[in-house]
């Protein structure tokens, strides 16, 4: 995203990507398909959202209704993006008398949905000086995923086919972790923030999906180990650096299957 030649980006979301570090960077539930959605913190679409929500009317005007396939309240189908559903849905939620908590809990899933569809093509309109009118100019970013946090310029194509290909280095930091431990990283905050789901009351269903996770996770784990260990003369300026992160990817996966399964002894 940070090749103009590339991808059309606005000149202001380019310049908040290039400044982006990991904190700016999450895994996020944006996405009004459900989609986990790689999101840049403090973007101008999320902007647009929470003046909505302080103003009490959470949800968007829904322009273009290309994800407008939720049937859960109309046959025809609303997004979950929509003032229309969240109205629907945070009024069904005020009738089941849950804890306050568990309310706020479940109150922001249903307002943390943002229409993506608009907001991600708002800035190549932005770019080229088209009519916002419709639109707004608030603009939804999915980066792809966190390793934009090491770079920190607008590049050319040729810059970064030349880094692609070895011939030159466009990562602006010294500390970027290597690619299987940012991926654990990433999976790992995937499966507490579904554990953090399923503490209020985990179902059967619930409980199989978090174990086999788990259970996946640390096989994956352990071939890591064993293709780094195996290694001889490979990667020897990382490679001890990388077998004590995923030692430590290890140990908070068994702390996370402990507590599943103690989770499921109460159950």
């Amino acid at each position: 995203m940070l090749v103009p030649e590339a991808t059309t980006v606005d000149k202001d979301t380019l310049s908040k990507l290039a400044k982006a570090e990991e904190g700016d960077l999450y895994l996020s539930g944006v996405s009004p398909l459900g989609v986990p959605f790689n999101n840049l913190k403090d973007n101008t679409k999320d902007a647009e959202k929470q003046v909505r929500i302080d103003k009490g009317r959470p949800g968007s005007s829904c322009p273009k209704k290309f994800v407008a396939m939720n049937k859960e309240f109309k046959e025809t189908g609303v997004c979950t993006a929509s003032r229309e559903y969240q109205h629907f849905k945070i009024k069904a939620l005020k009738d089941q008398e849950l804890s306050p908590e568990d309310y706020q809990n479940q109150y922001n899933k249903i307002i943390e949905k943002s229409c993506t569809c608009v907001g991600l093509g708002t800035s190549a309109l932005l770019a080229y000086g088209l009519d916002t009118k419709t639109e707004g100019e608030g603009v939804s970013v999915c980066p792809g995923g966190p390793n934009i946090a090491y770079y920190s310029k607008v590049m050319s194509l040729k810059n970064m086919t030349d880094h692609i290909y070895g011939r030159d280095n466009m990562v602006s930091r010294t500390d970027r972790p290597n690619l299987f431990v940012k991926e654990l990283d990433i999976y790992i905050d995937f499966l507490k923030n579904k554990l953090a789901e399923a503490r209020v009351s985990m179902n059967k269903k619930e409980e199989k999906y978090l174990l086999n996770f788990t259970k996946n996770m640390k096989a994956g784990v352990a071939y890591y180990q064993s293709l780094f260990n195996d290694v001889k003369n490979e990667f020897v300026d990382i490679k001890a650096s990388v077998l004590s992160e995923l030692f430590k990817g290890e140990l908070t996966l068994n702390e996370i299957q402990l507590e599943i399964e103690s989770l499921t002894i109460k159950a």
